[in-house]
C-alpha cells in the first residue's frame, strides 16, 4: 500500500504526494520506506533558501519568486516553516495567505510545516518535504524558514542558494551576527527599502562583504534591495539566484567533500531517528521504570541516562523501537 502511494506519487499524482507530506509530518513508521524509495529519484530539483528575521517580508518575497518562475514555465514546490504551536506542534500561520493565489496552479505545491522547537529554523520534516518535492519532479523547491541567527546555519546544508532577508531596522541583527551571516547567505536583499536607513544597512553589508572578501568556493556574496510588495527588484532577485547556479556548475566537487556531505547527512539521521525512538520509549514507559527512584532520590536524571547507554539489551531494544 504503502509503496503504491510512493509509485503513484513518482507518476505526478498530486493526491499521492499529499499524503506522503503528511505522513513526514506525522512521522509514521513507515516513513523510512518511503525516503528510501524515493531517494533515488533526487538529486535533480533546486533549491533555494529564503530566510530572515520576522517581519523581512520572505513570504511576499517567495510568493513573488514563484510567479516568475511560472511565468519561465518552472514548476515550484514551497516549505514554509513557521513557530509551531506550544499545544499542538503544528504550524500556526498555515499555508501563506499571501500565496493563496498560486493554490489552484498544478505547476505549484505549497505546504507549512510546524518548527517542531528546531533551534536552526528547520524541521527535520523540511528535508524529508524537499525531497518529496524533488522525487516527484519540481524544478524548484523554496524554503521559507523561521528567523535568521548563529544557528540557522543547517539551512546551508538544505538549499543551494540561500538568500538571507533584511529590512533597514535590521542593523542591530547585523552586529550581532556578523560571525555568521558570510557563512550562510550566498546573497543578501534589503526588502523594504523604500524605508528610511535602507542606505545604511546596504552599506554595512557591503562593508562586511569586503572584509570577508569571497565565499571559500569564490563567489562574491551580492548585495541586492527590493520593495517586494511592489516588484520592485524580485527579477534581479531570481537572475541572482540563476546566476549562482551557474557559478556552482562550474564547480568541482572533489571525492572528500562528496563524502563529508554524505557522513553528515548519515549523522544527522541516525541521531534524529535515535532521538524519535528515545522519546517514543519513554512515552511507552521507559521512564515509569525509573520514576519512583528518581523521586526518591535514589538515582538522578545522569546516572539513568548512563545505566541505558550501558546496557547493551537496553540500548539496543530502544533502538529497534521504532520497528
Amino acid at each position: 500500500m504503502i509503496l503504491e502511494l510512493v509509485d503513484r506519487m513518482l507518476k505526478g499524482d498530486n493526491r499521492a504526494l499529499a499524503k506522503l507530506i503528511t505522513m513526514v509530518e506525522s512521522r509514521s513508521r513507515d516513513l523510512p520506506r518511503v525516503m528510501e524509495r524515493i531517494y533515488p529519484h533526487t538529486g535533480r530539483a533546486y533549491k533555494i533558501g529564503i530566510t530572515g528575521p520576522p517581519g523581512a517580508g520572505k513570504s511576499t518575497i517567495v510568493d513573488k519568486l514563484t510567479k516568475l518562475l511560472r511565468e519561465r514555465e518552472k514548476t515550484v514546490g514551497i516549505v514554509a516553516v513557521d513557530p509551531s504551536s506550544p499545544f499542538s506542534g503544528g504550524a500556526l500561520l498555515g499555508d501563506r495567505i499571501r500565496m493563496t493565489q498560486h493554490a489552484v496552479d498544478p505547476g505549484v505545491f505549497i505546504r507549512s510545516l510546524g518548527s517542531r522547537g528546531s533551534h536552526g529554523g528547520l524541521s527535520r520534516a523540511t528535508r524529508e518535504v524537499a525531497k518529496l518535492y524533488d522525487a516527484f519532479g519540481m524544478d524548484f523547491v523554496i524554503v521559507e524558514t523561521v528567523g535568521v541567527g548563529q544557528t540557522e546555519l543547517d539551512i546551508m546544508s538544505l538549499a543551494d542558494t540561500t538568500v538571507v532577508v533584511f529590512v533597514p531596522e535590521s542593523g542591530d541583527t547585523i552586529q550581532t551576527m556578523k560571525a555568521g551571516l558570510t557563512e550562510i547567505a550566498d546573497v543578501f536583499l534589503v526588502n523594504k527599502s523604500d524605508r528610511e536607513g535602507a542606505d545604511n544597512i546596504l552599506r554595512e553589508l557591503k562593508l562586511m562583504v569586503e572584509m570577508n572578501q569571497d565565499k571559500s568556493d569564490g563567489w562574491r556574496i551580492p548585495i541586492l534591495s527590493s520593495v517586494a510588495l511592489r516588484d520592485r527588484g524580485m527579477e534581479e532577485l531570481l537572475d541572482t539566484v540563476l546566476k549562482h547556479r551557474e557559478h556552482r556548475k562550474g564547480l568541482t566537487r572533489t571525492p572528500e567533500e562528496a563524502a563529508r556531505a554524505l557522513r553528515r547527512e548519515l549523522a544527522d539521521l541516525i541521531v534524529q531517528e535515535f532521538k524519535e525512538r528515545m522519546l517514543q520509549s519513554l512515552d511507552g514507559g521507559l521512564f515509569d521504570a525509573y520514576e519512583k527512584d528518581l523521586i526518591e532520590g535514589k538515582t538522578n536524571p545522569y546516572r539513568v541516562v548512563m545505566d541505558i547507554l550501558d546496557d547493551p539489551k537496553l540500548f539496543h531494544s530502544l533502538a529497534s523501537s521504532g520497528d
